[in-house]
């Protein structure tokens, strides 16, 4: 195992980390920015070392000065978190090339799957369904036309190497075609500096379901089961929870063996997560992070299993030690992401934190680095801290859900938690009755 870890990241992921590696014996390297320097994990490290000023293209993403942070350190392996260099398949090649262990994918799975195209195709060759669309990206406006025409409308035209919504934009039609591919490829140069574009059918009511695996580099492959995270805004995901309340366990063992299986095709190492859209009884492959999600401690609620220990453990050359049929579910996990933006405009609220209150109790967890008096910088993602919930079964989830939002104290700040309040209330998600476009259609971005 390692000895010490430096961890490429911040806020409560890079905490998070640091608590796997701390009741593993590891000791731990915080690299953060002078923005960052009284943050949580940072104090909490057995060292720290700053990398450079606010920006992240100076700190978090600047590959040069965390490599000369894991040298001086002596750091045996890096752990990238999620979000900034972690699906970067470049960063993890000059890992291992510097003699350090990359705690993930190997790089060329990372590269594959970052491909939005490339890693359609190579799903599809392992077995898993894809959404009807262009094979391989879209050259032209005639080629467009064409697919379009025999797909049918709406199309969604999308970024190869994109992410996060971006890159991304939909037509109903073929007068809204042509702008949509130009829009779209114009985002995806400006994101990515890769102008590349393919077309997918636009599923109307989809929900978004992700299967979370494990992969030990002996070729042992095992599913966790499902998230559903089909509550976004502006595709970026506000709530998710686990398991799905489409899904029976008929569906979720076919899907879920279907995915290991593939998975296990592609000689995949590390966790990682294949991401669907599921309509009408049908799955459809949307993309694989080669990453820890942020959704991932819902999974870890109803498993029972450390997914950054697992990493870990996977990194070190350690096999899983278990089978899939040695994988329970119990009971049902909710998270709600709290960003510090404002519940109803979304528009970012940095600032200094007042009074600070998480709540507690039994099945109560709350993932946060953040303190009274600690000050939100506004360089980075809006997500402050993540409010994970869990029951014997999705009612007695959402009652202590609800208990739990109405102890949790975040003021000087605006934040999410007014909205999950008010999703605890709504009739269709009591119900479970929800997909992608219904907390659009709440609180009025879809108009």
């Amino acid at each position: 195992m390692f000895e010490k870890v430096l961890i490429a990241n911040r806020g409560e992921i890079a905490l998070r980390i640091q608590r796997a590696c701390s009741e593993m014996g590891i000791r731990t390297v915080a690299v953060h920015s002078t923005a960052d320097s009284n943050a949580m994990n940072v104090r909490l490290a057995d060292e720290s070392i700053c990398i450079g000023p606010p920006p992240a293209k100076d700190s978090y993403l600047n590959e040069s000065a965390i490599l000369t942070a894991a040298a001086l350190s002596n750091a045996d392996a890096i752990h990238p978190g999620y979000g900034f260099l972690s699906e970067n398949a470049g960063f993890a090649t000059k890992v291992e090339e510097h003699g350090f262990t990359f705690i993930g994918p190997k790089p060329e799975h990372i590269a594959l799957m970052g491909d939005k195209i490339a890693a359609k195709a190579a799903v599809m060759k392992a077995g898993i369904p894809v959404v009807p669309g262009s094979d391989g990206s879209v050259e032209d406006n005639e080629d467009a036309f064409a697919v379009a025409k025999s797909i049918g409308y709406p199309v969604l035209i999308k970024a190869s190497a994109g992410g996060g919504g971006r890159g991304m934009k939909l037509a109903h039609s073929a007068d809204e075609l042509s702008e949509a591919i130009r829009t779209a490829t114009n985002e995806a140069v400006a994101a990515f500096g890769n102008g590349e574009v393919y077309m997918e059918k636009y599923l109307t009511k989809p929900r978004h379901v992700e299967i979370q695996i494990l992969a030990d580099g002996f070729g042992n492959v095992v599913h966790l089961g499902e998230r559903d995270c089909s509550l976004q805004r502006r595709h970026q995901k506000v709530l998710e929870e686990a398991p799905s309340p489409a899904l029976n366990d008929d569906v979720r063992n076919k899907i879920g063996t279907i995915t290991a299986e593939a998975v296990k095709k592609l000689g995949y190492r590390s966790t990682g997560t294949v991401e669907y859209l599921y309509e009408n009884g049908e799955f459809y492959f949307i993309e694989m992070n080669t990453r820890l999600q942020v959704e991932h401690p819902v999974t870890e609620m109803i498993t029972g299993l450390d997914l950054v220990r697992e990493m870990l453990r996977i990194a070190a050359g350690a096999p899983l030690g278990y089978e899939q049929k040695d994988v329970r579910f119990s009971g049902h996990a909710i998270e709600c992401r709290i960003n510090a933006e404002h519940p109803e405009t979304f528009v970012p609220s940095p600032g200094t934190i007042g009074d600070y209150h998480a709540p507690g109790g039994l099945g109560v967890r709350v993932d946060s680095a953040i303190y009274s008096g600690y000050a939100v910088p506004p360089h980075y993602d809006s997500l402050i801290a993540k409010l994970i919930v869990h029951g014997a079964n999705r009612n007695e989830c959402m009652m202590r859900l609800r208990r739990a939002i109405g102890e949790y104290v975040i003021d000087g700040i605006d934040t999410s938690l007014p909205l999950h309040r008010r999703l605890m209330s709504e009739v269709d998600f009591v119900n479970g009755d929800y997909d992608i476009h219904w907390l659009e259609k709440l609180v009025g971005l879809d108009k």
